[in-house]
């Protein structure tokens, strides 16, 4: 099973840049998409229908503005538009596929970068965002949550970690709650199962030569339930091509999708 996750920063864009072309030789079973920034009926074009894929996706009210996707191989037995959190459900940020034993999500955590104000948005989603983690690890079924979590755990997941340790993504509330949920939870971050390399980011700042000298931020992931990590065989940060200011992470697991 090869899951895909990336945050496209609108997938109009994406696809000027070759995203689709790519994606047809991934042999993905699924695909997960942050950040499409179209509303569904500006996305009528087959492009962004791939044959062979059964295609999901949940856009926000606002314009031009966050929005989620699934693609899969396998026509889902359950397709759950948004959390049932009315303000995050506005937003589009949440889409979860069903299958036999395993549900997928796609998941754009808010960035809390831009003002104090959208900071307290999202510190106080991940506080009603925890206890739904719980639930779900209750639940007699495998999950995989991909996506853009805004969060970079650890000084390992970002290059200049000293200088951020006062900003969104990097705050020590934010960081605790990651650790909370592998240490506690315990939910595992798939991309270290298999790879425990510095310097491996997924996102880098427009500004300056970021992507050049890779100072980036991990702060995309496959966050999976425990009985999924022996399952992890290989994952991947593709960086050959720039679809957007993130880079597609590849997992490969060795799992049937049912």
């Amino acid at each position: 099973m090869r899951i895909i996750s990336v945050n496209t920063n609108g997938i109009r864009a994406a696809a000027r840049k070759g995203f689709f072309e790519w994606l047809k030789k991934q042999n993905a079973d699924v695909v997960c998409i942050q950040e499409t920034k179209a509303q569904v009926h500006q996305l009528e074009d087959e492009q962004f229908h791939p044959q062979g894929y059964h295609c999901h996706y949940h856009d926000a009210v606002k314009k031009g503005y966050s929005g989620v996707a699934v693609y899969s191989k396998k026509k889902p037995k359950k397709v759950h538009i948004g959390i049932g959190m009315h303000d995050v459900d506005e937003e589009g940020r949440y889409i979860e596929v069903e299958f036999d034993k395993i549900s997928v999500i796609s998941l754009y955590m808010h960035s809390g970068s831009s003002s104090d104000e959208r900071l307290a948005i999202k510190l106080d989603f991940m506080q009603r965002f925890m206890p739904y983690l719980q639930k779900l690890r209750r639940k007699r079924r495998e999950f995989v949550i991909c996506g853009d979590w805004n969060v970079a755990h650890k000084q390992i997941d970002l290059k200049n970690w000293r200088n951020n340790q006062k900003n969104s993504g990097f705050l020590p509330e934010e960081r605790d709650w990651m650790t909370k949920l592998f240490d506690e939870v315990g939910y595992v971050d798939a991309f270290r199962v298999v790879n425990q390399k510095p310097h491996e980011y997924t996102w880098w700042s427009s500004r300056g030569q970021a992507r050049a000298n890779n100072t980036g931020w991990r702060i995309d992931y496959q966050i999976i339930t425990p009985k999924l990590k022996e399952s992890v065989k290989a994952a991947q940060i593709y960086k050959d091509e720039s679809f957007s200011d993130h880079a597609p992470l590849i997992i490969d697991y060795e799992f049937v999708l049912e």
